[in-house]
Protein backbone atom coordinates (compact mmCIF):
# COMPACT_ATOMS: atom_id res chain seq x y z
CA UNK A 1 0.00 0.00 0.00
CA UNK A 2 1.65 3.48 -0.67
CA UNK A 3 2.15 5.23 2.15
CA UNK A 4 1.15 8.70 3.32
CA UNK A 5 4.21 10.04 2.76
CA UNK A 6 4.44 8.68 -0.94
CA UNK A 7 0.75 10.41 -1.26
CA UNK A 8 2.01 13.76 -0.30
CA UNK A 9 5.45 13.65 -2.16
CA UNK A 10 3.07 12.60 -5.31
CA UNK A 11 0.71 15.47 -4.42
CA UNK A 12 3.53 18.09 -4.84
CA UNK A 13 4.65 17.61 -8.44
CA UNK A 14 3.25 19.06 -11.66
CA UNK A 15 -0.18 18.52 -12.18
CA UNK A 16 -0.01 16.89 -15.11
CA UNK A 17 2.76 14.04 -13.57
CA UNK A 18 0.12 13.64 -10.60
CA UNK A 19 -3.00 12.98 -13.08
CA UNK A 20 -0.70 10.00 -14.66
CA UNK A 21 0.60 8.58 -11.47
CA UNK A 22 -2.29 8.37 -9.44
CA UNK A 23 -3.72 6.72 -12.62
CA UNK A 24 -1.24 4.15 -12.91
CA UNK A 25 -1.00 3.99 -9.02
CA UNK A 26 -4.83 3.76 -8.13
CA UNK A 27 -5.60 1.45 -11.37
CA UNK A 28 -2.96 -1.19 -9.82
CA UNK A 29 -5.19 -1.15 -6.80
CA UNK A 30 -8.10 -1.60 -8.31
CA UNK A 31 -6.88 -4.75 -10.73
CA UNK A 32 -4.95 -6.40 -7.69
CA UNK A 33 -7.57 -5.76 -4.99
CA UNK A 34 -10.81 -5.56 -6.41
CA UNK A 35 -12.84 -9.09 -8.19
CA UNK A 36 -15.31 -6.45 -9.79
CA UNK A 37 -18.53 -8.62 -10.81
CA UNK A 38 -20.82 -6.24 -13.21
CA UNK A 39 -24.77 -6.78 -13.92
CA UNK A 40 -26.78 -4.72 -15.78
CA UNK A 41 -24.60 -3.70 -18.92
CA UNK A 42 -27.29 -3.95 -21.36
CA UNK A 43 -29.73 -1.71 -19.91
CA UNK A 44 -27.59 0.91 -21.41
CA UNK A 45 -27.76 0.34 -24.45
CA UNK A 46 -31.07 1.33 -25.94
CA UNK A 47 -30.71 4.65 -23.17
CA UNK A 48 -30.17 8.52 -25.02
CA UNK A 49 -27.00 9.96 -23.70
CA UNK A 50 -26.66 12.05 -21.42
CA UNK A 51 -27.47 9.79 -18.58
CA UNK A 52 -27.53 11.52 -15.18
CA UNK A 53 -26.24 8.03 -13.47
CA UNK A 54 -27.45 7.70 -9.01
CA UNK A 55 -25.77 5.64 -6.79
CA UNK A 56 -25.40 4.14 -3.01
CA UNK A 57 -22.13 5.17 -1.33
CA UNK A 58 -20.04 2.91 0.76
CA UNK A 59 -16.63 3.73 -0.03
CA UNK A 60 -13.87 6.40 -1.21
CA UNK A 61 -13.04 3.43 -3.97
CA UNK A 62 -16.28 3.90 -5.47
CA UNK A 63 -16.03 6.38 -7.84
CA UNK A 64 -12.74 4.38 -8.57
CA UNK A 65 -14.65 1.35 -9.38
CA UNK A 66 -17.10 2.82 -11.54
CA UNK A 67 -14.85 4.81 -13.41
CA UNK A 68 -13.61 1.70 -14.89
CA UNK A 69 -17.12 -0.53 -14.91
CA UNK A 70 -18.41 2.57 -16.59
CA UNK A 71 -15.14 3.80 -18.37
CA UNK A 72 -16.81 3.94 -21.72
CA UNK A 73 -19.52 6.69 -20.34
CA UNK A 74 -16.81 8.66 -19.79
CA UNK A 75 -17.91 9.99 -16.69
CA UNK A 76 -18.16 13.21 -14.34
CA UNK A 77 -18.08 12.44 -10.74
CA UNK A 78 -20.00 14.78 -8.54
CA UNK A 79 -17.92 14.75 -4.83
CA UNK A 80 -17.24 16.57 -2.03
CA UNK A 81 -15.07 19.02 -1.78
CA UNK A 82 -13.52 18.00 1.43
CA UNK A 83 -12.50 15.29 -0.66
CA UNK A 84 -9.48 17.83 -2.02
CA UNK A 85 -8.21 18.35 1.93
CA UNK A 86 -7.05 15.04 1.92
CA UNK A 87 -3.65 14.05 0.21
CA UNK A 88 -5.42 9.99 -0.55
CA UNK A 89 -8.35 11.39 -1.86
CA UNK A 90 -7.20 14.37 -4.00
CA UNK A 91 -4.98 11.64 -5.97
CA UNK A 92 -8.27 9.57 -6.30
CA UNK A 93 -9.63 12.99 -7.56
CA UNK A 94 -7.28 13.56 -9.87
CA UNK A 95 -7.70 10.80 -11.88
CA UNK A 96 -11.36 11.25 -12.12
CA UNK A 97 -13.14 14.45 -13.48
CA UNK A 98 -15.18 15.79 -11.25
CA UNK A 99 -17.11 18.44 -9.97
CA UNK A 100 -16.95 19.68 -6.59
CA UNK A 101 -19.71 20.75 -3.89
CA UNK A 102 -20.24 22.01 -0.56
CA UNK A 103 -22.17 19.34 1.07
CA UNK A 104 -25.14 20.65 2.97
CA UNK A 105 -25.48 24.03 1.44
CA UNK A 106 -27.27 25.42 -1.97
CA UNK A 107 -24.10 25.26 -3.93
CA UNK A 108 -25.62 27.49 -6.86
CA UNK A 109 -21.96 27.03 -8.73
CA UNK A 110 -21.65 23.73 -8.11
CA UNK A 111 -25.15 22.83 -9.39
CA UNK A 112 -24.95 25.04 -12.12
CA UNK A 113 -21.61 23.29 -13.31
CA UNK A 114 -23.37 20.33 -13.40
CA UNK A 115 -26.50 21.16 -15.33
CA UNK A 116 -24.14 22.55 -17.88
CA UNK A 117 -22.06 19.49 -18.21
CA UNK A 118 -25.20 17.67 -18.71
CA UNK A 119 -26.34 20.29 -21.28
CA UNK A 120 -23.32 19.66 -23.03
CA UNK A 121 -23.99 16.20 -23.57
CA UNK A 122 -21.85 14.80 -20.69
CA UNK A 123 -22.70 11.94 -18.43
CA UNK A 124 -22.97 13.12 -14.79
CA UNK A 125 -23.04 10.39 -11.92
CA UNK A 126 -23.88 11.55 -8.58
CA UNK A 127 -23.99 9.73 -4.72
CA UNK A 128 -27.59 11.35 -3.63
CA UNK A 129 -26.89 10.43 -0.43
CA UNK A 130 -24.27 13.13 -0.22
CA UNK A 131 -21.30 11.12 2.20
CA UNK A 132 -20.40 7.42 2.41
CA UNK A 133 -22.46 5.44 4.94
CA UNK A 134 -20.67 4.18 7.59
CA UNK A 135 -23.41 1.46 8.26
CA UNK A 136 -22.95 -0.04 4.87
CA UNK A 137 -26.73 0.80 4.75
CA UNK A 138 -28.41 3.06 2.57
CA UNK A 139 -28.93 6.82 4.24
CA UNK A 140 -32.04 9.24 3.20
CA UNK A 141 -30.78 11.01 0.00
CA UNK A 142 -31.10 14.99 -0.58
CA UNK A 143 -33.05 16.46 -2.52
CA UNK A 144 -30.45 18.53 -5.27
CA UNK A 145 -30.68 15.36 -7.47
CA UNK A 146 -33.72 16.19 -8.48
CA UNK A 147 -33.29 19.45 -9.18
CA UNK A 148 -30.49 18.79 -11.54
CA UNK A 149 -32.83 16.28 -13.32
CA UNK A 150 -35.69 18.58 -13.19
CA UNK A 151 -33.91 21.29 -15.39
CA UNK A 152 -31.91 19.62 -17.86
CA UNK A 153 -34.45 16.64 -18.51
CA UNK A 154 -31.48 13.96 -18.08
CA UNK A 155 -32.20 10.33 -18.71
CA UNK A 156 -31.85 8.94 -15.13
CA UNK A 157 -30.00 5.49 -14.63
CA UNK A 158 -30.03 3.55 -10.96
CA UNK A 159 -26.92 1.76 -10.08
CA UNK A 160 -25.78 0.00 -6.95
CA UNK A 161 -22.34 -1.01 -5.92
CA UNK A 162 -21.75 -3.18 -2.98
CA UNK A 163 -18.99 -5.06 -1.54
CA UNK A 164 -16.76 -1.79 -1.67
CA UNK A 165 -16.76 -1.48 1.81
CA UNK A 166 -14.51 -3.99 2.42
CA UNK A 167 -11.82 -3.17 -0.70
CA UNK A 168 -11.27 0.64 1.21
CA UNK A 169 -13.20 0.32 4.33
CA UNK A 170 -13.68 3.91 6.44
CA UNK A 171 -11.28 4.57 8.72
CA UNK A 172 -12.38 6.60 12.07
CA UNK A 173 -8.85 7.81 12.02
CA UNK A 174 -9.60 9.48 8.93
CA UNK A 175 -9.08 9.44 5.18
CA UNK A 176 -5.51 9.04 4.80
CA UNK A 177 -5.54 5.71 7.40
CA UNK A 178 -7.81 3.96 4.83
CA UNK A 179 -6.19 0.78 2.87
CA UNK A 180 -7.47 -1.03 0.35
CA UNK A 181 -8.21 -5.13 1.08
CA UNK A 182 -9.43 -8.36 -1.09
CA UNK A 183 -13.06 -7.70 -1.82
CA UNK A 184 -15.29 -8.94 -4.46
CA UNK A 185 -17.53 -5.92 -5.48
CA UNK A 186 -20.63 -5.82 -7.40
CA UNK A 187 -22.31 -3.16 -9.80
CA UNK A 188 -25.61 -3.59 -10.89
CA UNK A 189 -27.09 -1.03 -13.23
CA UNK A 190 -30.37 -0.67 -13.50
CA UNK A 191 -32.62 0.42 -16.64
CA UNK A 192 -33.48 4.30 -17.57
CA UNK A 193 -36.38 5.27 -14.79
CA UNK A 194 -39.35 7.12 -15.87
CA UNK A 195 -39.52 9.98 -13.23
CA UNK A 196 -42.99 10.63 -11.45
CA UNK A 197 -44.96 13.71 -12.19
CA UNK A 198 -45.98 16.29 -10.18
CA UNK A 199 -49.57 15.99 -8.79
CA UNK A 200 -51.90 19.19 -8.41
CA UNK A 201 -51.78 19.34 -4.45
CA UNK A 202 -48.66 18.29 -4.30
CA UNK A 203 -46.17 20.94 -2.53
CA UNK A 204 -43.05 21.51 -4.25
CA UNK A 205 -40.43 20.20 -1.30
CA UNK A 206 -43.01 17.35 -1.02
CA UNK A 207 -42.76 16.10 -4.72
CA UNK A 208 -38.98 16.97 -4.02
CA UNK A 209 -38.93 14.47 -1.53
CA UNK A 210 -41.09 12.05 -3.14
CA UNK A 211 -38.71 11.66 -6.35
CA UNK A 212 -35.81 11.73 -4.53
CA UNK A 213 -36.91 8.35 -2.30
CA UNK A 214 -38.17 6.79 -5.71
CA UNK A 215 -34.87 7.07 -7.72
CA UNK A 216 -33.22 5.86 -3.88
CA UNK A 217 -35.74 2.85 -4.06
CA UNK A 218 -34.73 2.06 -7.71
CA UNK A 219 -31.23 1.96 -6.26
CA UNK A 220 -32.55 -0.06 -3.36
CA UNK A 221 -34.31 -2.75 -5.90
CA UNK A 222 -30.49 -3.43 -7.36
CA UNK A 223 -29.18 -4.54 -3.58
CA UNK A 224 -29.43 -7.39 -1.48
CA UNK A 225 -31.28 -6.66 1.00
CA UNK A 226 -28.80 -5.86 3.84
CA UNK A 227 -27.84 -2.83 2.05
CA UNK A 228 -30.99 -1.01 1.82
CA UNK A 229 -30.91 0.83 5.37
CA UNK A 230 -33.96 3.23 5.09
CA UNK A 231 -35.13 2.24 1.74
CA UNK A 232 -35.73 -1.69 2.47
CA UNK A 233 -39.02 -2.01 1.05
CA UNK A 234 -41.30 -4.95 2.51
CA UNK A 235 -41.82 -7.61 0.23
CA UNK A 236 -44.88 -6.94 -1.55
CA UNK A 237 -44.13 -3.70 -0.81
CA UNK A 238 -44.60 -0.93 -4.39
CA UNK A 239 -43.19 2.49 -4.40
CA UNK A 240 -43.97 5.33 -7.02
Amino acid sequence: MISPFMVKVIGHLPKNFVGYASKKILAYYIKKYANINVMGMKNLEDVQRPILFVCNHLSNSDALVLGKVLKAENLIFVAGVKLNSDPLTKLGMSMTKTIGIKPNTADKEAISKIIKALKAGKNILMFPEGTRSRTSTMNKAKRGVVLIQKLTKARVVPVAIYGSEKLLPISNKGMSYESFHYAKVTVNIGENIQIPKKNNDEEKHEYENRVSDFMMYEIAKLLPEKYRGVYNLKQGDKFE
